[in-house]
Formats: structure tokens, sequence, C-alpha cells
């Protein structure tokens, strides 16, 4: 990020109300204990609210406080927030998770609270939020609108019941954060926490980021119910856009849960219906046979291709949360050039030797007698294994010896 070059701090006015004794303003000489760092772009009707709400909750806490206002407005936005207290920077790129790490950039206080400034969170509530974080040791607390009260007409049905739930889930079973409300803006960490998290994104996705990141590092998160209400002024959230920005960051960053679980289900099915069509076997009145052959041929086939990607992440990507299920971790040991080429090899050796067998049963017959259909699906489905895992096998040797040329080459400390 670039420099705060452009900040414009607050500048006392009647018009600006109630001045907190407890609000640090750049003419301070306090440090602030607590920053709130809010993202704007013409929020002209709500910001004033917000931060008066702000000041009414950090005199109840009694704790020296800062407010960040990082701003793109092209209305009064910024011009309220200043009169009322706030130190208004400006980032140079767009983005709501851009505005969130160009304001902490400004912000020095020892705990970091985020919200929107739509007045859709109440930060009289924030007090619940810090001393659920003290009174428990957690290192992020999150305001849950889903276990609090949302008001009417604050958030879309479709976004109630289906869409931030589903969110919730996925990010849960990836990540296993155990939270309820995995999306809701309002939220308290601890600065030395927040520099860990090290953070990257521009977009909406920056809401999943942190949690994903902390969760993954094994931070504690803790939740608070909060009362969620109607924002003012003009929606600016794209539901199935930015839904889909969310579920697409997740799943790119937890690559075992897209390769690895997918592989295993399709490999198992595909043995199962191999087996019973090689064996002729009949199953509910279903009798598996030529058709039941060649789709248990391809499960199998497609599942290996899968599981493949699975080990080409671990070894080359860095997701937030790397393949590293047991299955993904012991094939990746285990898998060397050696053992691939040698398993490999078995596999076509095997499958080329019954294909011949049955071509030449097929020649002497004089053309008469055809191999069984599921039996051949079997031999050629071994042929490809086979030859798939000699390129698996060369291509991770290439990966690992990369990697040690590359730690070779570069110096120790």
């Amino acid at each position: 990020m670039s420099n705060l070059d452009n900040t414009q701090s607050a500048v006392p006015s009647a018009e600006a109300g109630h001045r907190s004794p407890y609000l640090v303003t750049p003419e301070n000489s306090v440090d602030p204990v607590i920053s709130v760092v809010l993202p704007t772009m013409n929020e002209a009707n709500g910001v004033g609210v917000c931060i008066d709400r702000i000041i009414t909750a950090i005199e109840e806490l009694e704790l020296p406080t800062e407010i960040i206002v990082s701003d793109s407005s092209t209305d009064r936005t910024p011009e309220i927030a200043a009169k009322r207290g706030a130190t208004v920077v400006h980032p140079d790129k767009d983005g709501y998770g851009y505005a969130y790490r160009y304001g902490f950039e400004a912000a020095s206080g020892e705990y970091i609270v985020i919200g929107d400034a739509d007045t859709t969170y109440d930060f009289t509530e924030l007090p619940k939020l810090f001393e659920r974080l003290q009174a428990t040791g957690a290192d992020m607390v999150l305001g849950s609108r889903l276990d609090g009260q949302i008001k009417s007409g604050a958030m879309p049905p479709l976004h109630q019941y289906i869409g931030n739930p589903l969110l919730t889930w996925l990010l849960n079973v990836c990540y296993r954060a155990g939270v309820s409300d995995a999306h809701s803006g309002f939220r308290i960490i601890r600065r030395e926490v927040l520099a860990e998290l090290q953070l990257q994104t521009t977009g909406m996705e920056f809401a999943s980021e942190m949690i994903m990141e902390a969760a993954s590092r094994g931070y504690r998160i803790e939740e608070v119910p909060i009362t969620y209400h109607e924002r003012v002024g003009d929606a600016t959230l794209d539901s199935f856009r930015d839904g889909w920005r969310h579920v697409r960051f997740m799943l790119v960053n937890a690559p075992g849960y897209i390769f690895t679980a997918p592989a295993v289900g399709s490999i198992l099915v595909g043995v199962l219906t191999l087996g019973l069509s090689v064996f002729g076997q009949s199953v509910g009145g279903i009798t598996f046979g030529t058709y039941t052959a060649i789709a248990g041929s391809l499960l199998v086939i497609l599942g290996y291709q899968i599981g493949s990607l699975s080990l080409f992440s671990s070894a080359t990507a860095t997701p937030i949360r790397p393949p590293g299920d047991p299955l993904t971790d012991s094939v990746r040991r285990a898998v060397t050039l050696e053992r691939g080429l040698l398993a490999g090899s078995g596999l076509f050796v095997l499958g080329s030797g019954y294909a011949l067998a049955a071509v030449g049963q097929w020649i002497t017959s004089g053309y008469a007698l055809l191999p069984a259909v599921p039996q051949s699906m079997l031999a050629f489905s071994a042929i490809v294994l086979g030859i798939q895992t000699i390129f698996v096998a060369f291509y991770l040797g290439l990966l690992s010896e990369c990697g040690d040329r590359l730690d070779r080459s570069t110096p120790s400390e």
C-alpha cells in the first residue's frame, strides 16, 4: 500500500455535537486503546449517526478511541466524519477490502473494530464485543446477526434464510471456524492478531478471508448476538456476484475439499460399479454388465485425475488451508519417482497382458469370440491408470527437484 499522505484530521466545530474526552484525534498526544475503522462510499446519510453511536460506546467503555474513516465518497461523507472527530483517509484504490486495509495502516489502537457506516450495525453494542474479548481471552469477537435480532426490512429473506447461513456453513466445513454468522461486518480483533493474518483481498470477500485466516491459524473466535438494522442510503451489495466471490474464494483456498473428497467418492463408486460388472452381479433388480462397466471405468479414471490435482495443489499452491487430509498427506509422502514408475508400470503390464491375451484369443477364434466387455474395461482402466501414474510421478519429481534447487539457491540468513 502507499503511504497515508492524504489524511484529513478532525476540526472542532459547533456542528459536530458532543465531543467526548475519550475520542482521540491527531491533535491529541494520547495513544488510543481502540481504533474503529469504517470504510465509506457515499454514506452521508449514515456516517454521522454511526460516529455518534461509537462515541456513546466509548464513553461507556471509558477507553481512548480513535475513529478512522477510509473514504472513497463523492458526497459530504468525509466532511461529516471529520466534523465529528474522525480521522479521514482516502484509499488510492477501489474495493471494500482495500478500504479496510488502507484504514488499518492509519490505526494505532491495541484493538481494531470494524463495521459498516450505513447504520445497519448499532455501535452502541460495541461494549458487548469488547467485554466478551476480555472475558474469554479471544483473539476476535464477531457480532452475530443470525443469533441475534434482524429488524424487519434489514436483510432480504434470500440473504437471511439461504445466502448467509449457506455461506457460513460452507466456511465452517472448509475451515472449522465454528461461527454462526461468518459474514457479519461488526467485529473486534486484537491488533497483533490482525497483523499476523496478512490479509490480501480487496473486495467483499475480505470478510471471509479474515475468518478463514484466523480459523486456519488456530486463533480463538467468539461471538455475541447483536441487532441488525435497516440501512440508510442505497445498497451497494450485488447478491449473486458478491455471494459467488465469497464461495469462489473459500473453495480455491481449500483444495482438499475441492479435490480429495470428490476423488475418493468417484473412485469408490467406480470400483464398486466395475467390480459388480465384472462378476455380473445384480443389486436391487439392476444387473451390472457392459454399460455399467464402462461407467465404472470412467468414474475410476475421473476420480484418479481429480486426486492427482489434489497432489499437485499440495506441492505447488499456497492456499489458506492447504490439503491436509490424511489421505493426501500419506499419498504425498509415499509417492516418489521410483515408486510411481514401479506402480504405474505394474498397472500397465497387468492391463496390457490381459488385453493382449484377449486379442490373441479373438484372433485364434477366427475373429468370432469377442472379449467380455466388463473384463476388457477393467484391463483398459489399468492401462490408462498405469500411464497416468507414470506421468504423475514424473511431474511430482520435477516439482520436488525444482523446490530443492530453489532451496539451494536461496542464501541462508
